[in-house]
């Protein structure tokens, strides 16, 4: 097994960097498509039309889930419209689907995102779920993104919560790649994590803890700060890297359990995340210390702490066991955690996750009354 990391082919990023993209649609093809999400369609295809249409670009909305049956669609347009650049706007699964319809297309990607609430944009993989959105497969590209541009004016007028969601995504990286580098565990990339991913996904964490608070104030104000730059680096760049050429472990595969249950469909990839985060701690033994550090940032800006958090109000054992089950599916990256993982474990472990949320929640309404 070698050492291995892969990187998007350019990585670019500021106010006003969609200017930029008629460029690349040039660079790479002659006739592009644009698959774009609603929020893509409102906040940059109104604006930048006219400049967009000038390139031999065409439009296709995406229908928003990342299935066989909107990929197969997808195909289908590709191939009669003779597209050679695809060029994919939006959030995580507009992202996705445009990675893999561009992968079996055999045609370069450029992505867009309008929001930074996942470390989709820069990977090499993408994550398949049924028509219902229920998690079915990773696929693996060929290549990652050949550009990704990232407008920092178009994500600080987006709603927060979409980049507080990035933040649990990130959240993850760091105790992700730890875990397999310590197991010495495949990465995402089909290696064993290098240096530069498992420091970068070092400094993802630290990105978040110094300028996680400070970002959630700028977008909410919808301006554009240092603090705010740097979380959406390390929501697109420094989580995407790290994840891909360090690992993945406990996290996200309780991410996949969780989406089998429908009452978590209305929570985003990295709400869902977080709590994951905080199960694996729970399943690691981490030190009380590092649990505290973890748990306060999460409730500083907002993150899930508590199955109440992300839907699961009245979530009776034998329903929380369904998603610990697949969360364990033989397939998924939990076993690249230490010792013989089993569901019996994670669920006690995420039972251990909401009962310390619960706590602390309880903590601070009773100091809040003192």
């Amino acid at each position: 097994m070698f050492l291995k990391a892969v990187f998007p082919g350019k990585y670019i990023q500021g106010e006003n960097v969609l200017n930029q993209l008629p460029h690349w649609v040039k660079w790479f093809g002659k006739k592009g498509l644009i698959l774009a999400s609603r929020s893509a369609t409102d906040k940059i295809l109104v604006p930048y039309a006219k400049d967009l249409a000038a390139h031999s670009n065409s439009v296709e909305p995406f229908q928003g889930e990342c299935c066989e049956k909107e990929l197969n669609r997808l195909a289908r347009v590709i191939s009669r419209k003779r597209v050679d650049i695809l060029v994919g706007m939006g959030g995580g699964k507009a992202i996705d689907t445009s990675k893999i319809a561009a992968d079996r297309a055999g045609i370069p990607v450029i992505i867009v995102p309008t929001i930074a609430s996942t470390d989709a944009p820069c990977s090499g993989c993408a994550v398949v779920y049924s028509e219902e959105g229920t998690f079915d497969s990773v696929h693996y590209q060929k290549m990652n993104p050949q550009v990704v541009l990232v407008d920092t004016t178009v994500i600080a007028n987006a709603p927060a919560r979409f980049l507080i969601a990035g933040m649990g995504d990130a959240l993850a990286t760091w105790f992700e790649a730890r875990s397999c580098d310590r197991t010495q565990s495949v990465n995402e990339c089909g290696g064993h994590s290098t240096m530069t991913g498992l420091h970068l996904a070092r400094l993802c964490y630290y990105t978040l803890l110094s300028s996680g608070a400070a970002a959630k104030v700028a977008v909410e104000k919808q301006i554009v700060t240092p603090a705010l730059n740097h979380i959406i680096e390390a929501n697109i760049l420094l989580s995407g890297l790290g994840f891909e050429s360090g690992g993945l472990a406990a996290a996200h595969s309780i991410h996949n359990g969780l989406t089998a249950l429908k009452e978590t469909h209305s929570f985003y990839h990295g709400e869902k995340v977080a709590f994951g985060v905080l199960t694996g701690l729970q399943l690691t033994d981490a030190s009380p210390q590092e649990s505290a550090a973890v748990y306060s940032f999460c409730e500083e800006i907002g993150l899930p702490t508590t199955f109440a958090d992300i839907g699961l109000i009245k979530a009776d054992r034998n329903k929380l066991l369904k998603a610990a089950k697949k969360a364990c599916a033989p397939t998924e990256c939990i076993h690249h955690e230490a010792g013989k993982i089993t569901p019996e474990k994670v669920l006690q472990a995420m039972l251990a996750a909401n009962a310390m949320g619960e706590a602390r929640k309880g903590n601070s309404r009773a100091k809040s009354r003192e």
